[in-house]
């Protein structure tokens, strides 16, 4: 049914690079969790009146949550769709990680009020009215939820949403609950203990865990998650293809939503290739990255390095040797000298760190220092240091 719907609703299904694919995916996945929810929170609220069951009243109100939750996600798809502009450069595609935020929050207030009522519950002990017809219309639910889970899961892997993906997950924690729920009705009717109290509080803290899953995820995206090692090492693998390119460094990723990943890299280009020639092999590079669907945009900045320069190239390998003893993770780049064999005055680099270094900036400048010390007329040291 799920891949029936895509072919009905989504035009050009297969190009997920597209914003536009996005957006009627985003629509469609919102439009059928609204139906859905509202149908089965409709459902819940009159078995739960009927029979006096609070989890199953507590399981509607976590229903109609989703279903505020969808309108959420349909919004965000719609807006985030939108083009760049004056005011939005890179455009609007990190509306859909603030939906996936806000669909955690909801989750979250709706499941505290949840767990608060259940301890009320546990206290003052309800009497409940089930049936097997009860269990029928639960377990019913749960099929549908299940099923939910599994075309949103599709979705999200089909288009790479978090936000989708936060929304399969709290379908499925909502299986859960509904399962609790329905245990409780099933333990009421075979050994006549209402533990209805406890079961709500069972599914409270199921959504609550849900719902700081999904923020904790949301969150990462919204304050500018480092990109993942199979699009660095993508990336890499390919820069390292042409051989005029002798090293790379500084790689950074900005992610301003989905397909609207910026990227950025130096490399190291040997000075006698000219700026023409360095030019045009920059330019095939980000042509071809970008093609391949690695960054919707890429740009490479030229370090031009003196591969005749002997004494330089010496001198920097003495100084990585060097720095070994620091840390095996240290890279140097931009190396220049000035002075000459006999002294050197000044030694320049760019050092790169690991982001979980234990050292200050001003320790490993000191450490740097006591280890340049002994080259030719103890230069001065002018060091960039940087994280990666």
């Amino acid at each position: 049914m799920g891949k029936l719907l895509i072919k009905l609703f989504v035009k050009d299904k297969d190009d997920t690079q597209n914003p536009e694919v996005r957006r009627q995916y985003g629509m469609l996945a919102g439009g059928f969790g609204i139906f859905c929810n509202i149908m089965l929170s409709i459902l819940k609220i009159v078995i739960g009146i009927l029979s006096g069951a609070f989890s199953i009243v507590g399981d509607a109100v976590n229903n109609m949550s989703d279903a505020a939750s969808s309108i959420v996600t349909l919004i965000s798809f719609k807006l985030s769709g939108k083009p760049a502009d004056k005011e939005h450069p890179y455009g609007h595609g990190r509306l859909e990680y603030m939906s996936g935020f806000i669909v955690a929050v909801l989750v979250l207030a709706i499941a505290l009020n949840l767990l608060k009522e259940s301890i009320v519950h546990i206290i003052k002990e309800t009497p409940i009215n089930v049936s097997v017809v009860t269990i029928i219309i639960l377990s019913c639910t749960i099929l549908v939820k299940f099923y939910m889970s599994v075309f949103y899961m599709y979705i999200s892997r089909k288009i790479n949403s978090t936000a989708m993906r936060v929304t399969a997950v709290d379908s499925r924690s909502d299986c859960i609950c509904t399962s609790v729920a329905l245990i409780s009705v099933i333990v009421m009717l075979v050994f006549k203990v209402n533990i209805d109290g406890y079961a709500g509080a069972i599914v409270a803290l199921f959504v609550i865990k849900s719902g700081i899953e999904g923020a904790k995820d949301t969150t990462a995206l919204l304050l500018g998650e480092g990109p993942g090692d199979e699009l660095k090492e993508g990336i890499r693998s390919i820069v390292k293809e042409y051989p005029d390119i002798h090293e790379v460094h500084d790689l950074r990723v900005h992610d301003y939503g989905p397909g609207r990943t910026f990227a950025s890299m130096h490399v190291e280009v040997d000075s006698r290739l000219g700026i023409i020639k360095s030019h045009e092999l920059v330019d095939t590079i980000e042509r071809r990255i970008v093609r391949e669907g690695l960054v919707s945009e890429f740009t490479i900045h030229v370090d031009p390095v003196d591969e005749g320069d002997t004494f330089t190239i010496k001198t920097k390998d003495k100084v990585k040797e060097l720095l070994k003893d620091i840390c095996e993770d240290l890279s140097i780049h931009d190396f220049k000298i000035e002075g000459n064999e006999e002294k050197i005055d000044k030694i320049i680099f760019d050092l790169t760190i690991p982001y979980d270094f234990s050292m200050t900036d001003g320790e490993i400048e000191e450490k740097v220092k006591d280890k340049i010390k002994d080259l030719p007329g103890n230069p001065e040291l002018d060091l960039y240091i940087d994280k990666s």
